[in-house]
């Protein structure tokens, strides 16, 4: 009886061994990349396209880490300025794009005293303690800057100008425009609404724009 049971126990063994041994096997494939045996076949051969791949579609074949077509913008982002955009033609055409209100002017003034406050001072009279130290403290934006539009303060604060440097790497395009209604309050103007001398030059500006567009019509 307990040959038997010995004899038992060393088929099952063995038929144990043979079956993981079979299993190993029939794993393997020649291909490097296979993960062998696939138990779920759909969680490996995704439909999906693979980065740094080519596919052939057609007649053409074509890699799947494409650049995006030129203007293209990613959903969700917000883009900053559009490339050929000059300082003056951004005080005409750059507008903000964020929705105002007071949870935002809220935001815009936390943003300023972090990064605005040392030069500018605290009411933007160009006091800070560091612009006190500069060859010339900037204006007061109640002052000089107090028609300044916000497309121009948009690109000031994105490339720099003169004493002031680009702070594009510390703030966010949404963070720029939060500030600048901020600094629209510092200047006297009421956040979201432009200056007068603002609404004059974009007046003026889209007269031109027409007057040369009439030019070109009558040229062809």
């Amino acid at each position: 009886m307990n040959f038997t049971k010995i004899i038992n126990l060393k088929t099952l063994t063995l038929g144990a061994v043979a079956g993981v041994m079979a299993f190993g096997l029939t794993s393997c494939a020649d291909a490097p990349n296979s993960p062998g045996y696939e138990y779920m076949p759909d969680m490996y051969r995704d439909g999906v396209l693979k980065y740094y791949n080519t596919y052939t579609i057609g007649k053409d074949t074509l890699p799947s880490a494409m650049k995006p077509v030129a203007g293209t913008i990613a959903r969700g982002y917000m883009p900053g300025i559009p490339a050929g955009m000059d300082y003056e033609k951004a005080g005409v055409y750059l507008k903000n794009p964020i929705a105002f209100n007071d949870a935002v002017l809220t935001e815009g003034q936390a943003i300023y005293g972090k990064f605005c406050v040392h030069c500018h001072g605290e009411a933007g009279k160009g006091d800070g303690k560091v612009g006190l130290k500069l060859p010339g403290a900037p204006p007061a934006y109640d002052g000089p800057l107090k028609n300044l539009p916000e497309g121009k303060m948009f690109y000031t604060i994105t490339n720099g100008k003169g004493l002031m440097g680009s702070h594009a790497s510390q703030l966010s395009v949404e963070e720029r425009w939060k500030v600048i209604y901020y600094v629209q309050k510092l200047q006297g103007h009421t956040p979201g609404q432009p200056a007068v001398a603002d609404s004059a030059s974009t007046a003026m500006a889209m007269v031109t724009k027409t007057d040369e567009k009439k030019e070109e019509k009558q040229t062809k």
